[in-house]
């Protein structure tokens, strides 16, 4: 069917063929349809919607039976009845088929076809469904196993296909050729040649091939040659369906008028028998689609794209009381299809939903269908068991049904491909040796390999490492190998264990003993954590996104500051960022860069961390400083007081890290070009000399080389009107705050010239030590430094080792003298400016993070930072007024020496950032922001909150022994928040109840646990209260500033899944009044049945019910433990409950059985509440 172009809203589906073309739409919707529907945003398995019982139809009278959901927002694109079971198929435009089973439309399979293109044709046969796309034919079971894949050249656009017999297909679409397909060889066998092309729908009868054509003309055609023989010419614009039954050939299309296309309300009518037009019949609605339905009369059925639907014979009149609406969840009707029995008719709409009309209640689909298979239950349990330890266990144990059919394991030669050894490479020694002449190169035979034999190494090992294999759970607290680990402990990727209570009997404390805040790594796209930490320990960065709130939904200073804010809540406690991740991951230039990785790419170390982190600091800089540029935020978030830090049409990140250039083009013909930019921060440019042995540079030469850039290349001279030879070069005017350097370490060239700087750096700290004093001006090579620096030099230093490896200083000066002349010099911590240079021109800066890439094959590599911790840090957290190194590699916090944050060892430590901050950068007035904080009012009124969760699947290995390992738990997000009032005139009464919209793909709402429903979260069809996540967390965050305490069951999960930081004396968890440690967990609606007699729960989850319930619970357990003599009673309390619930397997009988013990003299005389 050829949907191209009728409505606008629809273009990014398929190319517009009538671009003109504005069909008026009717946006009527059934409200009550609206609220039965239960739809379905990613494919999960959904029953169909069912009519409410009993269904009443008249016999011979369609009406509408169930309404199902394909894809929530993804228009149906084709709909068809199965020819050989009770089967409806539906396709849509992202590429994905459901199928549906019987009158019910119970979903029986649901597989992805395309990864991208529209399904155009669905045509079913004896052993599968052949489905179309644009350029690709694909034949799948009805279970979704691929059969066979035929692709087309690429610059085919198909459209429809016909079924001649059971072998053999033709297939059409808008070039002018038709092919004939061979099913059994899955071979094209022939080529037909059209001379009106696009072909978008293909019919036949028992005398002609029917092709309607996109340019309004019906062709009919030789059954055996496929020439044409007669043509109708419908429409003067564009042909939209067409059928042929018995002698008659009607169609509905577009004509031409006004310069556009409309709709045309005559049907044309055609006989067969004297290929002639008959008298058009006139309808009442836009005819878009129609189909003959001959059951006692030749009926036809005529469906508008708005719903609206007619019924009239092809030689009559068509009467107006005859038209029916389908109320569709879509504005527009996407696809129509009728049956082989007649009895049913199929409407798919443009989002996603599928109606079915029947005329009975017990409708077929096929006047003899066979039987459908259904997949097999689960036959585990009942199978052997099977030690994999014993060699000799025969694997005949679990039976294996014989078949002759081709195995799954058996890949067909199209998927695979021979993956032959590849050669070694060639030497060094001969490439260095080598001479050429011509295109051959001659080398002397370096004699290190056996003649004519060449050792293959059947696993790939780097010689630099060890072939140990198994990846340690955890990097701490585990002995060390016996082997050489080059990367040292600390540094290594750290991981979390997952036990069935999750994270709950994870030691944290182990990693990291501050009172600093560490990340979790388990969230995609974590590799930012050591960056986020350096932006968090910045003081003015710091205070400016706290200070920041705006009205976007997915504003990275907002997430930012939320996060910042729970940083410094904690108290050495790892707190995880996953709602900036994940509105980090919204960002459209986030993802056009490359920062967005697939969890795969970031487990098995596919990607350079360190270039992308680097990427990740340019964006973070450029997008905090355009959402800050003109920062609104409330009063209450701001301060009594306005911030004297920027103004409204300034950034801060701009003030702090913007730095104003001057470039500088000139031509060889002299014309000059001057031009004036900024930049948040500087690359490193490394000489590109080749001379050996490698000169001698202190890392200001390089510095100042890299921000003073010279540099000659080719570019347009308007004064020559060519491109000409120039020389490109850059001055600074001005000095940044902080100074940001991307080191682009990307290669071994650069690594190699860090390398031996360092050892030059190394040899010069030995000599100084020595007592020797270096000329700088002396050129010294790298053999006559270590000559030097072999001699004895009197007695050893216990402190060599913090040379090694040091080429960056702790403290750099920069100068920028009047005309604008920079000169940069490493200098010393400890000293400060002479009293003779102006603190206006000269800034001496401190080294305040690194940050580092740790190449370590075992496990992918990781990232860590080096930060230098203020003295305003550890003011908060500790008391204390002293500055000191850290290293955070996650949620595990050493303090390191300062050495040890500019030590690189090139062959497993990287640098990729350095942060440079000016000397009492936060002494600065500028700087003195005031804290974020909300209105000063205090009260102790007391909220329960529930929050419901909907899941990406968690990812889990199975061990040889049969235990199982959860490598990546399931990823949790909230999707409904409810808070009661815990006292007052209005206790219990609901003043939150917003349920979370989201754009993520959700795998399971968990409806039972969760009472949340396909459907509830998505905009367009939800009936609740919808709102943003930052919405409801701001709302959250005022309530624990202001004081509340929060009553709740299980709320630790809870306030974890939407990423919120809560002090434990506001938290009262009713999971943990009514245990007893080392036993397990109760649950709310078994503690609700056995001290309050309330039966809750019972299909779904209501949080409002849960809330209130929780809350009566505190309220039980206060009353408990007032009128018990001592905590002895209130255990016997205790241990009845654990009693009871052993004796019931802790499930709440039914009515009839066991009433609650609420009343048993377990209990102490109490009042009732």
């Amino acid at each position: 069917m050829n949907f191209d172009g009728l409505d606008p809203s629809l273009g990014d589906y398929g190319p517009a063929l009538h671009a003109a073309l504005e069909p008026v739409l009717e946006p009527v919707l059934a409200p009550s349809l609206l609220q039965s529907v239960e739809l379905d945003a990613d494919g999960v398995a959904l029953e169909g919607l069912a009519v409410p019982e009993p269904v009443h139809l008249l016999e011979g009278m369609y009406s509408e039976l169930h309404t199902a959901v394909s894809d929530v927002g993804v228009p149906v694109s084709v709909s068809h009845f199965d020819l050989h079971e009770e089967m409806l198929w539906v396709g849509n435009h992202g590429g994905h088929a459901t199928s549906f089973f019987g009158a019910t439309l119970e979903r029986y399979s649901s597989f992805q076809v395309h990864s991208s293109d529209d399904i155009r044709h669905i045509q079913s046969l004896e052993n599968g469904v052949l489905f179309l796309t644009k350029t690709n034919l694909k034949y799948m079971s009805r279970g979704g196993l691929i059969i066979f894949d035929y692709l087309m050249d690429e610059s085919e656009d198909m459209h429809s296909l016909l079924l001649t017999d059971n072998n053999t297909l033709l297939v059409g679409g808008l070039q002018n050729h038709v092919l004939e397909i061979d099913l059994g060889t899955v071979q094209e066998t022939q080529k037909y040649t059209v001379e009106v092309p696009g072909i978008t729908i293909m019919r036949q009868s028992n005398r002609f091939f029917f092709c309607g054509h996109s340019s309004g003309k019906v062709s009919l055609r030789d059954l055996r040659t496929f020439v044409a023989e007669h043509e109708f010419d419908a429409y003067s614009g564009s042909l939209s369906d067409f059928d042929v039954h018995g002698n008659l050939l009607v169609t509905c299309g577009f004509s031409s008028r006004m310069n556009g296309l409309a709709c045309d309300r005559f049907l044309k009518v055609y006989d067969l028998r004297m290929m002639r037009a008959t008298t058009p019949l006139q309808v009442h609605v836009d005819p878009f689609f129609l189909r003959f339905i001959p059951t006692y009369t030749s009926r036809l059925a005529i469906i508008s794209q708005t719903g609206q639907c007619q019924f009239c014979e092809p030689t009559g009149l068509a009467n107006p009381a005859d038209i029916f609406h389908v109320n569709t969840v879509g504005p527009l009707v996407m696809t129509f299809d009728v049956s082989a029995s007649k009895q049913a008719l199929a409407f798919g709409d443009s989002e996603g939903c599928v109606h079915l009309w029947a005329d009975s209640p017990e409708v077929t689909f096929n006047a003899y269908s066979r039987e459908t298979d259904f997949a097999l239950p689960c036959m585990v349990d009942t199978l052997p068991h099977l030690d994999w330890n014993q060699d000799l266990v025969p694997l005949s144990l679990i039976p294996v049904p014989l078949t002759s059919e081709t195995l799954l394991s058996d890949w067909p030669a199209a998927n695979s491909a021979p993956a032959p050894r590849r050669a070694p490479p060639v030497d060094p020694e001969i490439l260095r040796t080598m001479k050429k002449v011509g295109f051959i190169g001659y080398a002397p035979n370096p004699r290190t390999k056996l003649r004519n034999q060449i050792p293959y190494r059947l696993k790939e090992l780097d010689t630099e490492f060890d072939s140990f294999s198994q990846v340690p759970e955890s990097p701490i607290g585990r002995e060390e190998e016996p082997h050489l680990y080059m990367v040292a402990k600390k540094y290594r990727k750290v991981t979390i264990k997952y036990s069935k209570l999750g994270l709950e009997d994870f030691d944290f404390k182990h990693y990291n003993k501050t009172l600093f805040a560490g990340l979790e790594p388990h969230i995609p796209n974590a590799y930012c954590n050591c960056m986020i930490q350096v932006l968090y320990f910045l003081e003015p960065v710091r205070c400016l996104v706290q200070n920041h709130l705006c009205q976007k939904e997915f504003c990275l200073g907002c997430e930012l500051g939320l996060l910042f804010h729970m940083l410094d809540l904690s108290r050495g406690d790892p707190c995880q960022g996953s709602n900036f991740l994940r509105a980090f991951r919204t960002i459209p230039e986030a993802s056009a860069l490359g920062l967005i990785l697939a969890d795969s790419d970031e487990a098995t170390g596919k990607v350079n961390l360190g270039r992308l982190i680097q990427s990740w600091n340019r964006f973070i800089l450029t997008q905090l400083h355009q959402e800050t540029q003109e920062q609104e935020a409330p009063q209450a978030y701001r301060g009594a007081g306005s911030s004297s830090f920027g103004t409204s049409g300034d950034s801060v990140i701009g003030q702090l890290f913007s730095c104003e250039m001057e470039n500088c083009s000139m031509c060889r013909c002299g014309k000059e070009t001057v031009r004036v930019s900024s930049t948040l921060l500087f690359t490193l440019s490394y000489p590109e000399s080749t001379e050996k042995p490698v000169k001698d540079y202190e890392f200001a030469q390089i510095l100042k080389r890299s921000i003073c850039l010279e540099q000659s290349t080719q570019a347009w001279c308007e004064n020559c009107e060519k491109y000409q030879p120039t020389v490109q070069t850059r001055n600074i005017r001005c000095l940044p705050d902080v100074l940001v350097i991307n080191c682009e370490v990307n290669s071994s060239k650069e690594a190699d010239f860090w390398k031996t700087q360092a050892e030059y750096a190394f040899q010069r700290a030995l000599m100084k030590r020595g007592g020797f004093e270096i000329s700088r001006g002396k050129e010294i090579s790298l053999g006559e430094w270590k000559e030097l620096g072999n001699p004895d030099l009197g007695p050893s230093y216990s402190s060599v080792e913090e040379l090694k490896n040091i080429w960056i200083p702790h403290a750099i000066k920069m100068r920028l003298s009047k005309n604008k002349e920079l000169d940069i010099c490493n200098w010393s911590e400890n000293e400060e400016l002479s009293p003779s240079d102006d603190p206006g021109s000269v800034y001496i800066y401190d080294l305040m993070a690194t940050v580092v890439h740790i190449l370590d094959p075992r496990t992918g590599g990781s990232l860590v930072g080096h930060i230098k911790v203020g003295e305003t840090y550890h003011q908060r957290k500790e008391g204390v007024t002293h500055q000191q190194w850290y290293l955070f590699n996650d949620f595990l916090i050493e303090p390191v020496d300062k050495c040890e944050a500019v030590q690189f060892d090139m062959s497993w430590k990287v640098p990729a950032i350095l942060y440079y901050a000016r000397r009492n950068l936060n002494a600065k007035p500028a700087c003195c922001w005031p804290r974020p904080r909300w209105p000063a009012t205090r009260c102790r009124r007391r909220a329960t909150w529930w929050a419901p969760r909907s899941a990406p699947q968690e990812e889990a290995e199975l061990r040889s022994d049969g235990t199982k390992s959860t490598i990546k738990p399931s990823q949790m997000s909230v999707a409904r928040i409810t808070c009661v009032r815990g006292q007052g005139p209005n206790e219990g009464v609901p003043f939150i109840d917003d349920y979370i919209s989201t754009q993520e793909q959700v795998v399971d709402y968990l409806t039972q646990y969760s009472g949340i429903k396909p459907g509830d979260l998505d905009a367009k069809i939800s009936s609740k209260h919808l709102t943003t996540l930052k919405s409801t967390y701001l709302k959250l965050r005022f309530l624990i500033d202001v004081g509340v305490k929060f009553v709740g069951h299980g709320l630790q999960k809870d306030f974890r899944v939407i990423n919120l930081m809560v002090p434990k004396d506001q938290v009262i968890d009713t999971v943990y009044l009514f245990h007893i440690p080392r036993k397990r967990m109760i649950s709310l609606r078994f503690l609700a049945w056995y001290f309050l007699d309330l039966k809750i729960q019972g299909e779904t989850h209501d949080s409002i019910e849960d809330a209130r319930t929780a809350l009566q619970l505190y309220r039980k357990y206060v009353e408990l433990s007032r009128h018990g003599s001592d905590a002895e009673d209130f255990r016997k309390v205790l241990k009845g409950l654990y009693e009871k619930g052993r004796k019931l397997d802790w499930k709440v009988p039914e009515p009839e059985s066991q009433g609650s013990p609420k009343h048993s003299s377990v209990f102490p005389p109490v009042l009732a509440l």
